[in-house]
């Protein structure tokens, strides 16, 4: 399958993920979850993100066997970067994100100047932090290419050191205004409609869905964990399934992996339902692994043995 190359805008990560059962990862993360997908399945892709000095090694050793990645738009900033904890408890609707050290938000110039080479674009809040609204005017404005637009931690309140509450987005048209693709799970649905201490009643959807559609949005995904995701464009909204995974091991990263399989079927020509279940598929295989290099070996897999998705 050809696909034209894509962009990744957000932030590498350094995580410590911790379960109440005792298990516990400490990996890189962040855009590279996405970026992994990619270059597994074997797609040219050029990464734009901000990266603590500190973590130099660790990236290199990863990336350095991804002959698809192209890291041009990559800067190396001093310091740790973004350092994150992430806790996931049974008791909990959504896992617990305790950002402890960022990286300065990333300067739309490298973006800018390779848009023309670029045939889609995917922009993840890593942080919240990833980059302000004001820059990612100026890239969502310029591009001549489908934009993806994860919202993920930009639903969260802006700071560090401690827990993280989820908060309304009034500005939320701003960011989302030119993406021709959304995603967000019910919670952060919920911080874009204004009300985060609950999740959307079904009956908000579809009011919530047409303002998606008014901004440019050609099809939202509401990631809904086992439930599958809630697929909606302006002709058409219904669930798409995710299969159960065998087995679960880290459940970090499966938003990220849905979100890169399935704009690969896009950028060639699937329509958003299609496209949606072969992200699903991918997501929940992934929930089997953990980290990111277990995550590139995944879709290594499925695109050598053409048993995934893709």
């Amino acid at each position: 399958m050809s696909v034209p190359p894509p962009g990744l805008i957000g932030t590498i990560t350094s995580d410590t993920i911790v379960y109440d059962d005792g298990r516990l990862f400490q990996n890189v993360g962040g855009i590279l979850y996405q970026a992994a997908v990619l270059c597994g399945l074997g797609v040219e892709t050029s990464l734009f993100a901000n990266c603590g000095e500190d973590l130099r090694a660790d990236v290199e050793a990863l990336t350095g066997v991804w002959p698809a990645l192209h890291l041009e738009g990559l800067s190396y900033v001093p310091g740790p970067g973004n350092r994150v904890e992430l806790r996931y408890s049974e008791a909990a609707k959504e896992r617990e994100e305790v950002l402890l050290s960022v990286v300065p938000p990333l300067d739309p110039a490298a973006v800018l100047a390779a848009m023309a080479g670029l045939e889609m674009l995917l922009l993840v809040f890593n942080s919240g932090f990833d980059i302000s609204l004001p820059a990612w005017r100026r890239i969502a404005d310029a591009a001549c290419c489908p934009i993806w637009l994860d919202v993920h931690s930009l639903a969260l309140a802006k700071r560090t050191g401690g827990h993280r509450d989820y908060v309304a987005l009034p500005d939320w048209a701003g960011w989302v205004g030119g993406a021709a693709y959304l995603q967000a799970n019910r919670q952060e649905v919920a911080s874009l409609l204004g009300h985060p201490e609950r999740w959307p009643e079904a009956s908000e959807y579809p009011a919530f869905f047409e303002a998606c559609f008014e901004l440019g949005v050609r099809a939202v995904f509401v990631t809904q964990g086992r439930e599958g995701v809630l697929v909606a464009t302006s002709a058409e909204t219904r669930p798409v399934g995710t299969p159960a995974a065998a087995v679960v091991v880290d459940t970090t990263g499966c938003g990220d992996v849905f979100a890169a399989a399935a704009m690969v079927r896009l950028a060639a020509g699937e329509d958003a339902f299609s496209a949606a279940a072969a992200g699903a598929v991918l997501a929940s295989a992934a929930a089997g692994v953990a980290g990111i290099r277990a995550t590139y070996e995944l879709a290594l897999r499925s695109r050598l043995t053409a048993a995934g998705p893709l």
